[in-house]
């Protein structure tokens, strides 16, 4: 899969912009605030339906317009696919597939894949809980749809328990008579997310090993094992209704608590991703450089598990992460990207200067050049 061109108006700091990419290495050379990460976050939100600076819509609209309008043409391992996301201050956003409307994000993600890696992925090891429930999320989204639909059905049902709970002080008999409907539906859910979770946790823990052992050369092991809230042992998941059973007991053991805190106390939302260095954390033992290079694996292992499901490579986007590693982890993933399509930015106007097969855009103001046509 590479991405051929894409169209942006009005985004960010982009009034209008066209820009055609070469299946090699593509790099968005400029300075700082120029607008070469914007492209970026305009190139991965077909992939995913969102920003991954998790903005909303009104902040990706360049101030002063209402509309903004992104057109990606992209190959497959099908044939051509054009993607339209046409985004609006006071209505709906619009997306369209091949001229076709789509009316769910779920029918979105997983059309066009990308991987994007960015200094602040760090936060994957360094920070809590939620930043690995992200990357496990954004992964799964982009090979299995359904996924999303799970999630976003997961969300939606937890919303409205939640909503139940903090009612229950004024409307006890409301609340008797329909928390165990709420709490199965939920239960459902998370016994389909907690797998997938499971599954595509052993999966990446196996490519992490391999591209941290190529990286580092080092005795050190890497896993990543999924902590499931549910406190079920690994080979548990597997059997879907049991996990929904072990979800349906917890939500059903102790309303009194959970109205107390007007809040669901168990749930996949608890859920968490051990990153471990020869069964000890990461985030506590592992060394500045350990933890670089296992984001890096934990970003490259998405590639390699995309390539198994559906034969080809995502693109790779990378923001500015070269000047992060040093020159040992520079060389690995300059070797690692060879016959895949990276756009990637950097603000060393001569990266890659003696490296053939290398397309070199430069960044001013929200404005594209190619490197012969830069003035």
């Amino acid at each position: 899969m590479y991405c051929k061109a894409i169209s942006v108006r009005n985004f960010r700091n982009i009034e209008e912009a066209e820009i055609s990419f070469c299946e090699g290495v593509n790099i968005l050379a400029g300075e700082n605030a120029q607008g070469k990460t914007n492209l970026l976050e305009a190139i991965f939100y077909p992939s995913v339906g969102r920003s991954f600076r998790g903005a909303h819509t009104p902040e990706i609209i360049r101030f002063g317009e209402k509309t903004a309008h992104i057109h990606m043409e992209y190959r497959d391992r099908k044939r051509d696919q054009t993607i339209d996301i046409r985004l609006s201050r006071d209505k709906q956003r619009q997306i369209e597939k091949n001229g076709l409307r789509l009316d769910k994000l779920s029918e979105l993600v997983g059309s066009f894949r990308a991987v994007l890696f960015c200094p602040e992925h760090l936060s994957m090891i360094k920070d809590g809980p939620s930043e690995r429930r992200s990357y496990m999320d954004i992964a799964i989204s982009s090979l299995y749809p359904s996924y999303l639909y799970s999630l976003q059905t997961y969300s939606h049902l937890l919303r409205q328990r939640n909503a139940l709970l903090k009612s229950a002080w004024q409307d006890r008999g409301a609340f008797d008579s329909t928390i165990e409907l709420w709490s199965e539906k939920l239960a459902h859910e998370a016994a389909i997310i907690s797998d997938m979770r499971l599954q595509f946790a052993k999966r990446a823990s196996r490519h992490v090993a391999a591209c941290f052992a190529e990286m580092m050369g080092e005795k050190e092991i890497p896993s990543l094992v999924f902590h499931g809230s549910s406190g079920q042992k690994e080979e548990e998941y597997a059997d879907r209704e049991t996990t929904k059973k072990k979800y349906y007991s917890l939500l059903t053991s102790s309303y009194d608590r959970e109205i107390a805190a007007g809040a669901t106390l168990w749930g996949i939302h608890k859920d968490d991703l051990d990153i471990c260095l020869n069964g000890k954390s990461a985030r506590i033992y592992g060394s500045q450089g350990q933890q670089r290079s296992l984001a890096l694996a934990m970003k490259l292992a998405e590639g390699e598990i995309c390539k198994e499901e559906f034969g080809d490579y995502p693109v790779f986007l990378f923001d500015d992460v070269l000047s992060e590693l040093d020159a040992s982890r520079r060389e690995y993933l300059l070797h690692k990207i060879k016959g895949k399509q990276v756009i990637m930015t950097s603000c060393e106007p001569n990266l890659l200067a003696d490296t053939e097969g290398v397309q070199r855009i430069v960044v001013k103001n929200g404005s594209y050049f190619s490197f012969a046509k830069e003035k």
